[in-house]
């Protein structure tokens, strides 16, 4: 966190998170427990040793900036983590952490982002991860009042057809139109490594997912290579040229006027993660960024991304990042919360709750 402390405002403020990894939520200590309730042996001699091992600083951009030796990639340390996940019970320990937590943190509903290719090519079964995560979905509501709906995303890296063939696998647990659909998730995105990977390579997926009735989003990676045409491809060429509804990251369309005036004349909101920008990007560069897109009426809102891998900053410590920084009164940190819920989709009734909860926020 820089030194910052989290504000007794950040803090009780009604939040809505729209962009983290459920696999970036993996705690040390739980990834140390399930190794230990599968058997499975670490590359740490002590909990101590794994636990350190969250604070090296991970080289996100390995096709841009070269290997570090001795350094896993951001990706490497990302699915190495993945690797103790075996089980439905697992899986299901995983989300209702996450969901826990999000309880303690005011975050009054979640859409967390999943996928089903890092753990089948692993050999574990689709149902072993969907009937995780469904069940923690229904009893983290009737536990923690805290409302989730889920999106499958393509691993961009992978080959077009196994994202194709995953989606036709986890069908039967989507919501929508799908006929019997168990209610899980309820969009798709696209996500992991988007180095010359660009959306229109997932039209075919797109469009699969929107005749079931489902939502579409997906990342658009700060500082990757080709980011500006990844951003008009999603702007105004997927999806049949309608456009994502939603983009996740997508901070460089503030480079371009053609981008940001795409993202608000086709009212395309952008989920930014401001301490995954921050550990590469100076305080005095990122955070006037932030502050132009909002000027120019882009809708955003601030979330994680992964935050176990991430210094352990989480949706509030984001928020309070972009407070302190971008120079937001209170006024205006409601609003962000107010983005957040304008772009999400909850139930009309999950929303008004939380509209009025804002409403009655003194920003004095």
């Amino acid at each position: 966190m820089d030194g910052l402390v989290i504000s007794p405002f950040i803090a009780n403020l009604p939040k809505v998170e729209l962009h983290v990894h459920i696999e970036g939520t993996l705690t040390p200590s739980l990834r140390w427990e399930l190794a230990l309730r599968n058997k499975i042996t670490l590359p740490y001699g002590s909990f101590d040793e794994l636990k350190a091992s969250y604070a090296v600083t991970l080289n996100h951009r390995p096709e841009l900036n070269g290997r570090q030796p001795g350094i896993p990639t951001f990706l490497e340390a990302y699915f190495a983590g993945c690797d103790v996940l075996r089980t439905e019970n697992d899986f299901y320990d995983l989300a209702m952490a996450y969901l826990s937590r999000c309880a303690t943190m005011n975050v009054r509903y979640a859409e967390p982002f999943f996928d089903i290719q890092a753990h089948t090519r692993r050999g574990v079964p689709a149902t072993a991860v969907l009937d995780g995560y469904l069940r923690a979905q229904r009893d983290a509501a009737a536990q923690f009042n805290v409302k989730s709906q889920w999106i499958m995303c393509f691993l961009r890296d992978e080959p077009v057809k196994d994202g194709l063939a995953a989606y036709h696998e986890a069908r039967p647990w989507a919501a929508g139109a799908v006929k019997g659909g168990k209610g899980l998730f309820h969009a798709v995105g696209l996500a992991s490594n988007a180095y010359e990977r660009p959306p229109m390579l997932f039209e075919e997926g797109f469009n699969l997912a929107r005749a079931d009735g489902l939502h579409i989003t997906m990342h658009c990676d700060f500082g990757q290579k080709d980011t500006h045409a990844h951003m008009n491809e999603a702007i105004f060429q997927v999806c049949e040229g309608k456009g994502s509804e939603r983009i996740d990251h997508g901070l460089d369309a503030e480079d371009r006027e053609e981008l940001w005036r795409g993202l608000v004349e086709r009212q395309i909101g952008l989920t930014l993660c401001p301490h995954a920008y921050h550990r590469r990007t100076p305080t005095e560069v990122l955070f006037p960024k932030i502050r132009r897109l909002l000027e120019k009426g882009v809708k955003v809102c601030i979330n994680s991304d992964d935050p176990t891998l991430m210094h352990d900053v989480w949706i509030e410590g984001n928020m309070q990042k972009v407070f302190t920084h971008c120079g937001f009164n209170k006024a205006e940190m409601v609003k962000l919360a107010r983005n957040a819920v304008d772009m999400c989709w909850a139930s009309d009734d999950e929303k008004v709750s939380i509209y009025r909860e804002l409403d009655d926020i003194s920003v004095v």
